[in-house]
Parts: structure tokens; sequence; C-alpha cells
């Protein structure tokens, strides 16, 4: 089992990597989350009584990549150096964006998924009064940088 899955020792436990012998790489990664909705909620979005869903799904998400390492188990906590969340209407809801940043010896990529996810259900738990059959859907690693395993870019 622990060919080609590191979060694993030679006899099969769960093991925290160990990055310490790595060296530190500008690391980026990309994610994205599109929350279906109907055409009427969408429509209701910004007259929203607890506030504009976009921008409060914005600050959860940022809030979110900051305290993945809480919430997944071997991700190691990391000094991220810039998180950007984007949302923004579309044709069938909101699309979310998610891109971070750091300098170290591990990649972002589960802190740009976590911001996504996050600043999904956001939107959903802003929005839900409205319709409660919103779909949180597509979450997906867009893109990612740095380290040994080099650049990665998802078919779109």
């Amino acid at each position: 089992m622990s060919r080609g899955l590191s979060h694993y020792d030679r006899r099969g436990r769960v093991r925290m990597v160990d990055v310490s012998a790595k060296r530190d790489t500008v690391r980026q990664a990309v994610a994205s989350v599109l929350v279906k909705m109907k055409a009427r909620t969408q429509r209701g979005l910004r007259r929203n009584p607890k506030g504009d869903p976009l921008e409060v799904a914005r600050i959860a998400g940022i809030a979110a990549a900051k305290r993945t390492s809480e919430l997944i188990p071997l991700c190691h906590p990391l000094l991220l150096s810039h998180i950007d969340v984007q949302a923004e209407l579309c044709k069938n809801g909101v699309l979310i964006t998610a891109t971070i940043r750091t300098t170290g010896p591990t990649g972002v990529e589960m802190e740009a998924l976590t911001a996504a996810a996050v600043a999904g259900l956001t939107v959903y738990d802003m929005c839900k009064a409205l319709d409660r059959g919103i779909e949180i859907t597509r979450l997906r690693l867009l893109e990612k940088s740095g380290g040994k395993s080099g650049t990665f870019r998802a078919a779109r």
C-alpha cells in the first residue's frame, strides 16, 4: 500500500509525511467549485438579509484555507503568503475559485480545495432559505505549481 501513497509507511500504517529534507520552493494551487442553483435563487442572492453571500463566502474561504491543517488530519500547518478567493455569478449559479500561495517544503493543494469547499458551503448556508436544492458540485484542483512534481493543469 505504501507505493505511491505517501501517507502510509512500509507497514501500511497512516503517517504524516516528513518534509524536513525537502527544500523550500514557491508553490501555488488553484481550486474551484460550482454552487448550482435555480435562476430564481440566483436573482435573489444579492438581496439576502444576512448580507452579500458572495462576499461572506470569500471571507469564509480565506479563513478556511488558514485552518486546513486543523480539519485534514495529515496536512502540515503552513505559513500561507497569499490567499485569494473569488466568487462570481455564472450561468448555473456561483463559481468559486481559490488561489493559494506559499514558499515552503510542501504544496497548498489541500488549502485551495478547502477554501473553495467552505466558500461553497457558505453560499449554501446563506441561500438555503430560498432553495434547499442547491448543489455544491465540481470541487476540483485546477492547477498546482512548485515542488518536485512540477506543474499540473486539469483539463477544462
